[in-house]
């Protein structure tokens, strides 16, 4: 499968992006490859903080995007839900669920509480992360040896996420 963002507004300042993509491995492994912090920053970000439910962590993405995250829901191996930047204006939602097809592990992330006229970078950019994704499940390792910081984005990431943009755009008008 190929991975594919969605984007739709929840009302006229809010709305939501919703991804998936079926990867070539066992449920286990992906929900380890989506909540351990070394594999995390294989591919997406940097964790670290309290790693359990109610707990919150402090993330830097691939993409600069610097926040405290909750964990409120961490149901091993099927569903994750977190609150990034809690108690602000900001606030968002991520929920993930994974479910198993056969040997393979269909991964759907929605994230919610998005301005509207940002949903095409947001589309664009989990489009990349879950190809990233597959990259580093395909090859066991870093997808962005280069790094990252909240001031700096992945080289590789911000170019492909540069790339699909205007596709994006095209979808949302």
């Amino acid at each position: 499968m190929k991975t594919i963002a969605t984007t739709r507004p929840l009302d006229a300042t809010h709305g939501a992006v919703r991804v998936e993509d079926v990867y070539d491995t066992d449920i286990e492994d992906l929900w380890d490859a989506c909540t351990n912090p070394e594999r995390l920053a294989r591919w997406i970000a940097k964790v670290s903080g309290e790693l359990r439910e109610g707990g919150t962590v402090h993330t830097t993405f691939t993409s600069t995007w610097s926040a405290p995250v909750r964990i409120d829901v961490c149901e091993a191996p099927h569903h994750l839900v977190l609150t990034s930047e809690p108690g602000t204006p900001e606030e968002g939602r991520l929920e993930a669920w994974l479910t198993a097809e056969g040997p393979r592990t269909r991964l759907t992330i929605e994230d919610t509480g998005i301005p509207v006229e940002e949903l095409h970078f947001h589309g664009a950019g989990w489009q990349v992360h879950l190809e990233d994704l597959g990259r580093s499940l395909a090859s066991g390792g870093l997808v962005h040896p280069d790094g990252w910081s909240d001031q700096q984005a992945s080289p590789q990431w911000h170019a492909r996420w540069q790339e699909l943009i205007p596709a994006y755009q095209s979808a949302d008008a």
